[in-house]
């Protein structure tokens, strides 16, 4: 599509949607959104500067190939399940440390955020690899 407002609105949109989409990815697992909603909008993005420029010419640029972004979530989602059955001995349990910051205050990351980042990987790479397969019937 040859659209200039498009082409300009597409930048700015895909913006946007990258930030929700980690809005969403760490927001989640106890509350509305997660890996799955934050992956879709994040692949959404890319999606949408498809549909601006062209799929093909997005699909050759991409740095990181659909296929990864799968592999590269599927292989973060199996190490987060490592330490519960390290710690407890059950696969899944969440485990929780903390780090310290500055002014006093701590931050508690634990296992389910990495299984979250997982699934936003391969959630992201199958929405790409879906798109561009269905694109380039064309």
């Amino acid at each position: 599509m040859n659209s200039v407002i498009l082409q300009i609105a597409s930048k700015y949109i895909r913006a946007i949607l990258l930030i929700f989409a980690v809005l969403a990815l760490l927001r989640g697992h106890n509350q509305p959104g997660g890996g799955f909603i934050g992956g879709l909008l994040a692949g959404l993005s890319v999606v949408y500067t498809s549909l601006a420029f062209s799929a093909t010419n997005i699909e050759q640029k991409l740095k990181i190939k659909p296929a990864h972004y799968i592999g590269i979530g599927l292989f973060i989602a199996l190490i987060s399940v490592l330490p519960g059955l390290w710690a407890v001995g059950t696969l899944f349990q969440g485990v929780w440390t903390t780090i310290p910051l500055p002014f006093g205050s701590v931050l508690k990351i634990g296992t389910p955020l990495l299984f979250d980042i997982g699934v936003f990987f391969t959630v992201i790479g199958v929405t790409l690899q879906f798109f561009f397969t269905l694109s380039n019937k064309e």
